[in-house]
């Protein structure tokens, strides 16, 4: 049955093709519809006005009149479609009417006949569609609205195919979810036939790669079932870039010996300063490298100390990594020589590639890498670090404190912010990794690596494009699971819109595809760069939870009142708190403070009130998260707050209680210093903000989630 269907659309679609055309009639679409099993209403092609009325009889109601042109993409704006139509009378005026509107629309499209389609009942109107995404492939969509989806943009995404319970988890992603269970006396839509739409659509695609566009709109769904109004699919003019994969094995093995490499050579390597080579040598030496260096120079017996080789091929021994400090129109040639010695990597940190418009000399790059198994890393960046392996790579700044963290960035400038957001909170980082123009290895490369990566306990990407997204997607797949991987997605503008030829397209822009592909995949999306930054900082510090319920302590009504929307902003669940427990916690605040969730402790309380608060938070059970609240009084200073909180979180631990706790300290400076005392000892606290370290909780909470560690997806 697979196969015949297979054949069906696969002589249709070459039909079409040779007649030079790349979109389908109404009646091929019902071809393809009736072959996939997508519900769509009865009708017939009527060739002549005679016929129309003949086929309209057969209908049981009234009927919808429909140009079929393969010149007319858009019907509704050419005035081909009209809508309950009965009788043999009005049939007769709407088939004329139609072919005097598309005469005047378009004098020279070809009419092939008037469609003639039976009336659907009344429903929820919905779309259901599928595009050809330049980053992810293809990919499904469904949203409510119909005719009207462009201006409710209520619409999700998912990597196709889906299966029976992707696909009906779309119908819960979207804002008017509740619409589909039925509100207001309304009966909810069969979930079941709507997801079968969206499912078989998908199944198309996936196995018609030449298919560009599938749009299903309107689908209208009832609780009879659901059942696509019109049908149209658009065909591919260019086939899709096939690039160079790498399977796991592979991207393992060099990406080692790029990471924990035992021998270095610089191309390009100075005793000039201010030069990049001359910088290189300095990072590698006085990081304290343990491996060979070596420089390569033409002309140079000895650089800063080492013996400098007039090539690579003249370096003794093997060689895990080639940085590449010399202009780029002396890349290709090095490079040649880099593959003849048999060196996995070559780092290129020269600019004056694709960024520039050369892409002929980055395409000669890939060629010559490609030919002799060399991974590429970069150009146009710069360099890298690998903290534990004391590598630092880059003609940078040197950064040597040994962290959890990866970092990478597609962009210099965004990379040196890393650098001293690093330096500046004291953050620890495993690695740091710039990417630029990407011309070989990527963001699912160093996920791989980073994956696996024992000194790795959370990954922050900035990127501004993805090379392969559902590689990347398999990637955070594999990865999510055992560690976060926080995603800053550059750009997020709807490029991919402006030359869309169906409803779908057009909602297709690049951050609507990103935003629901990278939550399927389990990544946490960064809203900025600080968060990002934050996000990394803060993920490996805090435990992971146990369980939703969430309790807020505070000192002050009003911080209480920020924290809460925080936490309703971020997905996080405030405790119902039962009464037992709010009775204790009553007998440790003052009678005018307040009890219920949060707990109100008021601004005047000693440092007992806290620590007593705060040490019930941590053993009952039932409460899963903590968020502190401080205000600064002369009663309980700052660093007293911090000291305590900290002894007390400790102590906890200790006894084998983990729980995350986060803070925010509102108070005169000396907040500052508690709040990285608390840090330092595993709370996870900001002075002058109540968003941020809920922030920091809520992104701890959906990496739970999606590594399946309380219940629930992403």
């Amino acid at each position: 049955m697979t196969q015949d269907r297979v054949r069906t659309v696969r002589a249709l679609l070459d039909s079409v093709r040779a007649k030079g055309r790349t979109s389908l009639t109404a009646p091929e679409g019902k071809v393809i519809a009736d072959a996939y099993g997508i519900a769509v209403p009865g009708e017939e092609l009527a060739r002549d006005v005679d016929q129309a009325v003949a086929y309209a009889a057969r209908c049981d109601g009234p009927v919808v009149l429909k140009i079929v042109s393969p010149d007319i993409l858009h019907k509704t704006e050419a005035g081909g479609v009209v809508v309950g139509v009965r009788g043999a009378s009005e049939v007769r005026a709407a088939f004329y009417e139609i072919v005097k509107n598309v005469r005047a629309y378009d004098a020279d499209a070809r009419i092939e006949g008037i469609q003639v389609q039976q009336l659907l009942p009344r429903g929820t109107e919905v779309i259901v569609g599928a595009v050809t995404d330049p980053t992810f492939g293809k990919v499904v969509a469904f949203g409510l609205g119909g005719v009207l989806v462009e201006v409710l943009k209520d619409v999700t995404f998912r990597l196709a195919p889906v299966d029976g319970d992707e696909a009906l988890s779309m119908l819960d992603s979207i804002r008017a979810a509740e619409i589909l269970r039925g509100v207001r006396g309304a009966p909810p839509v069969d979930r079941w036939a709507l997801a079968e739409q969206i499912r078989r659509v998908s199944e198309l695609v996936a196995d018609f790669p030449e298919i560009a566009e599938v749009d299903l709109n309107p689908v209208i769904a009832t609780p009879q079932g659901a059942f696509a109004a019109d049908i149209r699919v658009l065909l591919a003019t260019d086939p899709p870039r096939q690039r160079r994969t790498y399977g796991r094995e592979e991207i393992l093995t060099s990406m080692r010996r790029l990471m924990r490499p035992r021998s270095v050579a610089v191309i390009g390597a100075s005793n000039e300063q201010g030069k990049i080579g001359n910088s290189v040598m300095r990072n590698l030496i006085d990081g304290g490298f343990p491996g060979k260096i070596h420089p390569v120079h033409p002309r140079a017996d000895d650089i800063l100390g080492r013996k400098a080789y007039k090539s690579v091929t003249d370096v003794p021994g093997e060689v895990d990594v080639a940085v590449f400090a010399i202009p780029a129109k002396f890349v290709a040639s090095a490079l040649e020589e880099v593959g003849k010695k048999g060196v996995p990597n070559a780092v290129l940190i020269p600019s004056g590639f694709a960024e520039t418009g050369e892409h002929a000399l980055q395409d000669e790059v890939v060629e010559i890498a490609e030919r002799h198994g060399v991974r590429v890393l970069g150009p146009n960046i710069y360099g890298y670090y690998s903290t534990w392996q004391d590598l630092c790579a880059t003609f940078c700044t040197p950064y040597d404190v040994k962290g959890p963290v990866a970092l990478t960035s597609q962009s210099g400038g965004i990379g040196m912010a890393i650098l001293g957001f690093a330096r500046s909170t004291g953050t620890g980082v495993s690695a740091i990794v710039g990417l630029g123009n990407k011309a070989d290895l990527d963001e699912d490369d160093l996920l791989t690596w980073f994956g696996e990566d024992p000194h790795t306990e959370c990954i922050a990407m900035h990127l501004e494009d993805l090379k392969d997204g559902r590689a990347f997607v398999e990637a955070a797949r594999a990865t999510v699971p055992k560690k976060p991987v926080v995603v800053l997605k550059a750009g997020r503008t709807a490029a991919g819109a402006r030359a869309a030829g169906s409803h779908t397209g057009a909602l297709a822009g690049d951050d609507a595809v990103y935003d629901d592909i990278l939550r399927q995949a389990g990544v946490i999306r960064a809203p900025g760069l600080n968060e990002m930054l934050e996000y990394a900082r803060a993920l490996p510090v805090l435990p992971t939870p146990k369980g939703d319920n969430v309790v807020i302590i505070t000192g002050a009504g009003g911080s209480g009142v920020l924290l809460s929307d925080a936490a309703y902003d971020n997905g996080l669940s405030l405790m119902e708190i039962p009464d037992d427990l709010d009775a204790a916690f009553r007998a440790f605040i003052p009678p005018f403070g307040a009890a219920g969730n949060p707990v109100d402790i008021t601004g005047g309380e000693p440092p007992s009130t806290y620590e007593n608060t705060i040490r019930l938070g941590l053993e009952d059970p039932r409460i899963h998260s903590l968020v502190l609240g401080y205000w600064h009084t002369v009663v309980t200073p700052p660093m007293v707050f911090a000291e305590l909180t900290a002894r007390v979180v400790a102590e906890f631990r200790e006894r084998g209680i983990e729980k995350p706790v986060v803070a925010s300290l509102a108070g005169d400076v000396e907040v500052e210093e508690a709040c990285r005392y608390l840090f330092a000892r595993g709370v996870v606290a900001y002075p002058y903000t109540t968003e941020k370290p809920v922030a920091a909780l809520g992104a701890k909470y959906r990496w739970a989630r999606a590594a399946g560690l309380l219940g629930g997806g992403p």
